[in-house]
């Protein structure tokens, strides 16, 4: 496999931009979810115990303890964390010397922060996919940055923790294939997912309206390739065949972009196409077609053999995949119809065994795979001139061995998940390890889209207002389905946390939501920040000058219109009341308030109200209200544009993006020795030689 130099840096700036989106994107929703006057305060979570402050930060571990010292409320701790991370994401993003460990230690320890006390709101999938990814940011990043135009690293440990980027990869993709058929959802066995996957999914996109109106014998045909990219290719993360590597690269990407046209998914997808990073290499980056014509030393037989080894495994590979998709799902042509039939030929017991059959080998395919990375480490480790250069490198290897394999097998118990038997049998020391951690979310389980939902309908939740109980008036939200002749909006990478909540409370009734009525209490008080998580220009909310006597809501059923049906983009249907009439005083509003613990008579602590962070942070504040979420993220990715284009106008670097092989080749003083070993001031052999191909 040729060099990693490359992939890890646009690794670590992918990292920086997630970062940079999830951050601005949070800090625009704090005052309405997290402030005093939110949802859900956040100064309810942090309730001092009495306990050591040691001890409280090991339990519950966020920042936000310290905040009463700067002179905030815990909300206003959460700005500040939120601010500084999108700075600092910024500056890594811009910025090669601040792709350091500490940045990104910075980055992940105030998500972290932002994750302890951000309750029902922050606790989605991809922030635990964010965290772990800016864990492994921390160890990927170089202590020192090499010389500009050397981006392949020449320390022996750098492609370790670099792989257990890939190793996550597989298995949020992988686990995500296999929870959509142990789920027994009727949709994915039948294939029928898709055809409902468009106009149920949280936020559609325009492009979902017309997804969903595609025949449907092509929706069955993509929920098989589905399966085919999320089950069947991962395993080829990690085969000795760089042309397959590059194939699974492809297919992930190819998935990935198009989820993010046809849904809101905020910065997941972006993420995991980071993440897809991990499978690439210095030569495929640097497209070198001009290296390939150097004259070239004849291939020994050991060489020889196993080229023609990975040309048999590249030529078998396809062809077992291609046999066994249509073999499982019965695909056949239909020539008069230019259609494709497809069907699963398997059983949920078949797939059981299957699955318990196959789980334990990923896993020593994972032990296997690393321990050939171990491997080229120690290789790589003997290659290293001088013997101070050689013990910095020996202690930097031992100590980054110890932390990707210790983080292998904490890994491997949220992974165990989708397969309890296998989960039973693992080892009692990878349980105890994951447990003394998990609340620092190193590791986390996945499987997204585990079950189909809204297969007759899309529910959706609408808020109601009025003055006299009699006429009533609707609420409608900036982001999630209301008006049918509004199209959906794109919002990504932008989350609208309460518009997602809001689609989780409509699958069920409002009990199992108990934040809904804290949101109901909230509009019935006229509370600014709640409102402008509804309607950020506060002239386009129908109760703007008065709240509210009463508010209720109901249940809809809403469907996309079909292509005849001009300016309208839904259709909709009533169904029930989901949330009765209540006015403040109301003892069934006060009742449901004291049963779900929302009645909060403890005054906030007490702060300095003359803080200079806090005035600024209010300040700031309020020159940003003004402006939508997308807006402004869409903002920062102009800004981050346009600095791009400055910085390579006015200081270009061509060699940065130039060959590593080139740039790192020691001068042909003695080409017998260069192909051995390294320049006298290297720290190991060139990417070219020694970081030679599986």
């Amino acid at each position: 496999m040729a060099g990693s130099g490359l992939p890890r840096q646009l690794f670590l700036q992918g990292v920086a931009a997630v970062f940079l989106f999830a951050f601005a994107s949070l800090y625009t929703q704090i005052p309405g979810l997290y402030g005093t006057e939110g949802i859900l305060p956040a100064r309810r979570t942090l309730r001092p115990q009495g306990k050591g402050r040691w001890q409280q930060l090991w339990e519950i571990p966020t920042l936000l303890w310290e905040a009463p010292r700067l002179g905030l409320d815990t909300a206003q701790g959460l700005e500040l964390l939120s601010l500084l991370g999108t700075l600092l994401a910024l500056g890594a993003l811009l910025l090669r010397r601040l792709r350091h460990p500490l940045i990104y230690l910075l980055l992940w320890a105030a998500y972290l922060s932002a994750y302890q006390v951000g309750q029902v709101f922050l606790y989605f999938q991809w922030d635990s996919l964010l965290l772990e990814t800016g864990f492994l940011a921390v160890l990927v990043a170089p202590l020192k940055q090499p010389p500009k135009g050397r981006l392949a690293g020449a320390l022996p440990h750098e492609d370790l923790p670099f792989w257990l980027v890939r190793w996550l990869l597989f298995r949020l993709m992988f686990a995500s294939g296999v929870v959509k058929l142990t789920s027994r959802c009727p949709a994915w066995w039948g294939l029928t997912a898709l055809t409902y996957h468009y106009e149920t999914q949280c936020l559609p996109t325009p492009a979902s309206w017309f997804a969903h109106h595609l025949p449907v014998w092509l929706h069955k045909l993509s929920v098989v390739a589905t399966f085919l990219i999320e089950i069947a290719m991962p395993p080829l993360f990690f085969v000795p065949a760089r042309r397959l590597r590059l194939a699974a690269f492809y297919s992930q990407v190819l998935l990935q972009v198009l989820i993010i046209i046809t849904g809101n998914y905020n910065f997941f997808n972006l993420l995991t196409l980071v993440l897809t990073t991990a499978l690439l290499d210095d030569k495929h980056l640097a497209a070198e077609s001009g290296n390939s014509h150097r004259k070239k030393a004849p291939a020994s037989w050991p060489k020889a053999l196993m080229g023609l080894l990975a040309l048999l495994l590249e030529l078998t590979v396809p062809g077992l995949l291609a046999y066994g998709t249509v073999h499982y799902f019965g695909l056949e042509v239909d020539w008069e119809q230019h259609t494709v039939r497809s069907r699963t030929t398997f059983t949920f017991h078949q797939f059981s065994q299957w699955l318990k059959v196959v789980t334990p080998p990923t896993m020593w395919l994972g032990v296997a795979s690393l321990t050939w990375e171990l491997l080229r480490a120690l290789w790589r480790w003997t290659q290293v001139w001088g013997w101070l250069q050689k013990f910095w490198a020996a202690v930097q290897l031992f100590i980054f061995g110890i932390a990707t394999a210790a983080l292998f097998v904490i890994s491997l118990v949220p992974y165990s998940y989708m397969e309890p038997s296998t989960h039973g049998h693992l080892w009692t020391g990878a349980h105890r390890l994951f447990g003394a951690v998990e609340h620092l979310q190193l590791a986390s389980s996945y499987g997204l889209f585990r079950r189909m939902t809204c297969l007759s309908g899309r529910p959706e939740v609408v808020l109601e207002g009025s003055y006299d109980g009699h006429h009533w008036t609707e609420i409608e939200f900036m982001y999630k389905p209301g008006n049918v002749s509004r199209p959906p909006p794109v919002v990504a990478p932008h989350q609208p946390r309460l518009d997602w909540q809001m689609w989780f409370a409509a699958l069920g009734p409002h009990t199992h939501s108990p934040w809904f009525t804290s949101l109901v209490l909230c509009l019935l008080q006229g509370k600014e920040p709640v409102i402008r998580l509804i309607q950020n220009d506060m002239a386009r909310y129908p109760f703007h000058k008065q709240p509210p006597t009463y508010v209720r809501a109901q249940r809809y059923k809403y469907w996309f219109s079909q292509p005849g049906e001009q300016g309208r983009w839904w259709r909709r249907q009533w169904v029930e009341e989901f949330f009765p009439p209540v006015s403040l005083g109301d003892p069934v509003l006060d009742t449901l308030l004291r049963q779900f613990g929302l009645q909060d008579k403890s005054p906030p602590r007490a702060r300095s109200a003359s803080s200079t962070l806090a005035r600024a942070l209010h300040w700031l504040r309020r020159q940003l209200s003004p402006l939508e979420a997308p807006t402004l993220l869409w903002g920062l990715i102009l800004t981050v544009g346009a600095i791009r284009v400055m910085q390579a106008l006015l200081g270009p670097q061509p060699s940065r993006w130039s060959s590593p092989a080139r740039e790192e080749r020691p001068a042909p003083k003695d080409s017998a020795r260069d192909q051995a070993a390294p320049a006298p001031n290297s720290r190991s052999s060139s990417s070219q030689t020694s970081r030679r191909r599986k």
